[in-house]
């Protein structure tokens, strides 16, 4: 189980909900039906990321969850655009908790039913399915007992692992303010093109004709088994020293036995003798090779 608590986390409500959220995110909100969730894009109208965002539906309301990070940013964003509609955008009660259970529906839970909050549902997190829990405080408190004696809780070093090997960007790593969803990847899980008009969309929509983005997030694997930095540079040769992309996630794989990484490279670089330098030690290069994501099954 994973602690998300200290996400972002809002709840929108009011009968116009659906329709005013539906033209902010690149998801289609208006296929959510009440318990399931899905993930979704906020972007400027140049298409670059404002947040990545997870929506759960329930009858009565929409819930986002974000990185921490968000929270100055994000409320505003979202109220900016809220105008003659009937759409109340709050943070969650204080001490509203929020919790991941890797694999099957964690039965032991029972209903985990709540009027105010969506309880127990579906969803994909760290690249892999699982069930979020949204409880109170009081509800969390009361069920830790029986929390610890079914499941261990993952650490920061585990979760970005998981992660890392499913190829799954995160914000203040892979996502910036400066990235384009389709950079990411995110154009296969976060957008819908079919739906109706949202802010970015003309740009998102234009990548997609294009068919291509300038850079790609891509999987690296250390060749020697040396580790990997993030921040490292991706030099095409020694000889040649062009910059062709920058490490941004590292990790050490058990499951492969050597150091991975999640980083971009640019379109056209060569995928074959690439180094990985790090900016605090110009010499101690490293080679890596470039690996299909997820690096995992």
């Amino acid at each position: 189980m994973a602690d998300l608590s200290s996400r972002v986390k809002l709840v929108l409500t009011g009968s116009d909900r659906v329709r005013y959220l539906n033209g902010q995110v690149t998801s289609n909100v208006q296929k959510l039906a009440a318990g399931q969730t899905q993930p979704a894009c906020i972007t400027t109208a140049k298409g670059r990321l404002c947040a990545e965002v997870t929506i759960t539906a329930t009858g009565s309301a929409l819930f986002v969850d974000a990185d921490a990070s968000l929270l100055e940013s994000l409320p505003p964003r979202l109220e900016r655009y809220i105008i003659a509609d009937d759409v109340t955008l709050q943070e969650c009660p204080a001490g509203t908790r929020l919790f991941h259970f890797l694999g099957e529906r964690p039965s032991w839970l029972g209903t985990a039913d709540s009027d105010d909050l969506p309880g127990l549902c579906g969803a994909t997190r760290f690249g892999h399915p699982g069930w979020d829990w949204w409880a109170s405080a009081e509800e969390a408190a009361k069920r830790r007992a029986d929390i610890e004696s079914h499941v261990a809780l993952l650490d920061e070093t585990l979760s970005e692992l998981l992660r890392i090997e499913a190829g799954v960007p995160r914000w203040g790593y892979e996502l910036t303010e400066d990235t384009l969803p389709p950079e990411a990847g995110l154009d296969r899980t976060h957008i819908d093109y079919h739906k109706g008009c949202y802010i970015g969309q003309e740009v998102i929509s234009r990548l997609k004709s294009v068919g291509h983005v300038n850079r790609q997030l891509t999987g690296f694997v250390s060749t020697t088994g040396a580790p990997l930095f993030p921040g490292s540079a991706l030099i095409e040769s020694e000889a040649d020293g062009r910059v062709a992309g920058v490490l941004t996630s590292v990790a050490h794989s058990f499951a492969l036995e050597k150091p991975i990484a999640l980083g971009y490279l640019k379109r056209g670089s060569s995928t074959g003798g690439l180094l990985a330098r790090p900016a605090e030690a110009p010499g101690a290069d490293t080679s890596v090779s470039v690996c299909a994501l997820p690096f995992l099954p």
